[in-house]
């Protein structure tokens, strides 16, 4: 195959890229998954566990646009926590807390607008990276000194009443990239040539491959490239394991594995960002940028029924804001006293929210329940 992008090992003074070419030296060839994997996650220049964390410098999620997504998000959680009887405690784990935007966000709204809820819930910020779970005692220091909060670096083993929710958390787990080669499908691997970093194709590291495929009824066209994410479809089935009772979240960029794998996807959908700009060369800089893959909701249906998940519904950000927010037309967009221009502003940023060129059509949402009767949910009224 053409390697997207070649680069000198030294491209941006890397140092990781020097760990991995050593690595490639005595080993050879890595799948594109460990290399992504060390780039985001290596225990020293991994992206997202950096002691300064540049994530948002690279993009930012619907939680820090405005906090009538977090708001929202608390109307739905406080729904379902009616739905399972109203338990004592509800566990609401966010898995990829960050620095605690959102998990204080959800808090401080409930704690104005559902006292008996707020005493209720649990909140278990996971975060892995130390740095950001330091920033957790500053944001969310009234709900952890009222009992409400805690942060842990893994999500609970057992939840017996609750949910898991995560905001643009999957699409950055590691992922394995393929290729339809000569009518056979072929895995990338990460390589060494004349000192820098290229991409050539291998037999698969494992037959889950190709299983991941067959099993939702995909065939790759010849020359077609695309990402398997392993990671994710354990990750959904741990989910499940955990849940005694309750719901699982996910909201992301992605599409149903008949849309993901199309012609329009013919080169995948794996690509970098770096202070705002997005790129193809993902070979480029390791560990000083974020390496993002759409993520495949077929497959989170799928793996999640073999844990007792049962899907509620898929909508789009802008359905399920809607949806939340329309009962009491988007009051909970605006802060006491705040001018007409504030007002402005902040109806401003939820159109960013919502409208279709803007995150509200790019995200997805999907809700998955276990041990619950059919569930009605606002947030899905328009599913």
């Amino acid at each position: 195959m053409t390697p997207r992008s070649p680069l000198a090992l030294n491209a941006h003074g890397a140092p990781l890229a020097a760990v991995l070419a050593e690595r490639i030296r005595n080993a050879g060839p890595i799948s594109f998954a460990e290399f992504m994997r060390e780039c985001l996650y290596h225990s020293e220049y991994g992206y997202y566990l950096r002691p300064i964390a540049q994530r948002f410098g690279d993009y930012y999620t619907s939680a820090d646009v405005h906090a009538i997504f977090g708001r929202l998000l608390a109307r739905q959680l406080e729904e379902m926590w009616e739905i399972l009887g109203s338990p004592r405690p509800f566990l609401a784990v966010e898995a990829g807390a960050g620095a605690g935007r959102l998990a204080g966000d959800i808090l401080d709204f409930a704690a104005r607008e559902f006292p008996a809820f707020y005493a209720a819930i649990e909140y278990i910020a996971v975060e892995r990276s130390a740095t950001r779970r330091a920033k957790h005692a500053q944001r969310l220091a009234l709900h952890t000194a009222a009992g409400r909060v805690l942060t842990v670096a893994e999500v609970p083993a057992a939840i017996p009443a609750g949910c898991i929710f995560s905001n643009e958390l999957l699409d950055a787990l590691p992922t394995h990239r393929v290729m339809m080669d000569g009518g056979e499908l072929r895995e990338v691997y990460v390589g060494l040539e004349s000192e820098q970093f290229t991409e050539m194709l291998r037999a698969p590291s494992t037959p889950v491959l190709g299983q991941y495929f067959r099993k939702q009824g995909i065939t790759l066209q010849e020359g077609q490239q695309a990402e398997v994410c392993l990671d994710a479809c354990r990750w959904i089935e741990d989910a499940g394991r955990a849940i005694g009772r309750g719901f699982v979240i996910t909201i992301d960029y992605g599409h149903e594995a008949h849309a993901l794998y199309d012609e329009r996807h013919n080169r995948g959908t794996l690509l970098a960002y770096r202070n705002h700009t997005v790129t193809e060369n993902i070979l480029d800089a390791p560990g000083e940028q974020d390496l993002t893959a759409h993520v495949n909701f077929t497959a989170l249906d799928l793996w999640g029924r073999h844990s007792g998940l049962a899907r509620t519904g898929l909508v789009t950000q802008s359905q399920f804001l809607v949806g939340l927010g329309r009962a009491n037309e988007f009051g909970d967009l605006y802060e006491p006293g705040q001018s007409e221009v504030e007002k402005l502003r902040a109806r401003l940023l939820l159109k960013n929210l919502i409208h279709p060129e803007g995150m509200g059509e790019k995200f997805q949402i999907l809700i998955q329940h276990k041990e619950i009767e059919t569930p009605r949910l606002t947030g899905l009224s328009g599913y």
